[in-house]
């Protein structure tokens, strides 16, 4: 990526972010940054799969692994288990 993608993906990523937080809509900075920086790697044709696919796999990932580590943290404070 070049500084002017890195620009482009940096403007969009902010404008997107404006537009979605006028009528109130959740949104994650971090998901719309890295799909615009895949995007730019598929147009460029040097998107690494191995990269992509990490990323998706986190992002399935977060939210079972952190239901885990909460009910864990809270049985340890509570006694409940």
């Amino acid at each position: 990526m070049n500084h002017g993608q890195g620009f482009t993906a940096t403007l969009i990523t902010d404008l997107l972010e404006t537009t979605a937080s006028i009528p109130g809509l959740p949104i994650s900075t971090t998901h719309v940054s890295v799909g615009l920086i895949l995007g730019i790697g598929g147009v460029t044709i040097k998107t690494d799969i191995k990269v992509v696919l990490n990323i998706v796999l986190s992002w399935i990932l977060t939210l079972p692994k952190a239901a885990l580590i909460s009910a864990r943290v809270y049985s340890l404070l509570y006694n409940v288990f």
